[in-house]
């Protein structure tokens, strides 16, 4: 007999179906690069975070090979118990020289790290303003943390400001995405520090999605702000770093602070110190291999004239993510196949993760992709607007 949450769970799922809005997980059984082997199929990926080319870099296999066969695979512990090795420490103190903060501090992934953060300096009494746009992992800590939970209008100083003024809880943080990782625009992180230091707030920023490809030397936004107009900054290492993890950056305090009471850091195990050590060889390739970055800003230009003289209706963003806008959900489901069927992997991005009536495909330029894979895509697109599928 079938119990009766199955038949609930069976309805649930079974109404995300019928709205077009059922995920589906694909198995790479490659490297991850411009192009991969999944389900069986070779195809061009343009929907990998690998803004650098540097997931697939000798340079990080032989430093995760080299650090494994040093001191083993797993870290055995939490940071705090016995788990933080050498290599934890090297890139943290990398990460801190490279950001021009105090200190950095590791967490196993971005998701964990915004929790973790948010609860640890924020709660009951205090108020959270929030971009509606923000990364999920960044409302979820908000909602989650206590505190009063406020949304303003995307990239909307004023009304951030507005609602700045009128709060009368204790501490106040201002949570932002420096690079939106949906629509690909930025924040104005500057204009958003001078509302909360005017404000008595302290502002966070996650730049998952511009560090390592943001800035002249790829320190994304902390070569914009200084620790004291941006105190706390997030960021992550499994999408331009190409290793795994993330870390949160800023003063002496702030490190302290959530060393004691970020609970997503004291109570979980250390990532892998091969890890580490994969993640520090990207950082070398980082500050030695600009080309990458230039490359990455070529690669999206070329993607945009060339979008641009098809009247694709491609949303404003000048980083590696770019949104071409759908509308109805079983239409960018329709494009995402159409795609694939030509051996292109771009995922189409529905609601709940984007707002009702802008589903879209998620377009991401890599460095590792030629120009020859670009006007491939852009010829696709071109064929399959124009009805040819």
């Amino acid at each position: 007999m079938t119990h009766p949450i199955e038949s609930e769970l069976a309805a649930a799922l079974n109404e995300r179906r019928a709205l077009h809005r059922y995920r589906v997980r694909r198995t790479l059984e490659s490297a991850t690069g411009a192009t991969a082997r999944v389900d069986g199929k070779e195809v061009l990926l343009f929907c990998s975070n690998d803004y650098l080319g540097l997931a697939n870099h000798p340079a990080l296999t032989r430093a995760m090979q080299a650090a494994a066969e040093a001191v083993g695979v797993g870290s055995g512990a939490s940071h705090l118990v016995c788990g933080h090795s050498r290599y934890h420490h090297q890139l943290e103190e990398r990460l801190a020289e490279i950001t021009g903060r105090d200190r950095a501090l590791l967490f196993s992934t971005g998701y964990m790290a915004n929790m973790g953060v948010i609860a640890a300096l924020v709660g009951r009494g205090d108020a959270v303003f929030e971009d509606r746009l923000n990364h999920a992992s960044l409302l979820d800590g908000g909602l989650l943390s206590g505190a009063r939970f406020q949304r303003f209008a995307h990239n909307d100083v004023d009304d951030l400001t507005r609602r700045l003024q009128k709060a009368e809880s204790g501490r106040k943080l201002v949570v932002v995405d420096h690079v939106f990782s949906m629509d690909g625009d930025q924040a104005p992180l500057p204009e958003l520090a001078q509302a909360a230091s005017d404000n008595k707030a302290w502002l966070m920023a996650d730049d998952a999605h511009g560090f390592g490809v943001l800035g002249e030397r790829g320190a994304g936004c902390a070569e914009t702000l200084s620790q004291d107009e941006l105190p706390i900054l997030m960021a992550t290492l499994g999408k331009a770093i190409g290793g795994f993890g993330a870390f949160v950056a800023g003063s002496e305090a702030l490190i302290e602070t959530l060393i004691q009471f970020a609970r997503p850091y004291i109570y979980t195990t250390a990532m892998p110190p091969a890890v580490a050590a994969a993640n520090l060889a990207a950082l070398d390739l980082l500050e030695s291999e600009a080309w990458r970055r230039d490359t990455l800003q070529r690669n999206i230009q070329r993607f945009r004239r060339g979008a641009a003289q098809l009247s694709l209706p491609l949303m404003p963003s000048n980083t590696a993510i770019q949104p071409l806008q759908i509308g109805p959900d079983e239409q960018a489901l329709a494009m995402s196949r159409a795609l694939e069927a030509r051996g292109i992997l771009v995922s189409a991005i529905r609601p709940p993760t984007v707002p009702e009536g802008t589903s879209r495909l998620r377009i991401t330029l890599s460095a590792a992709h030629r120009d020859e894979q670009i006007d491939q895509l852009l010829e696709a697109l071109a064929q399959i607007t124009a009805g040819r599928d």
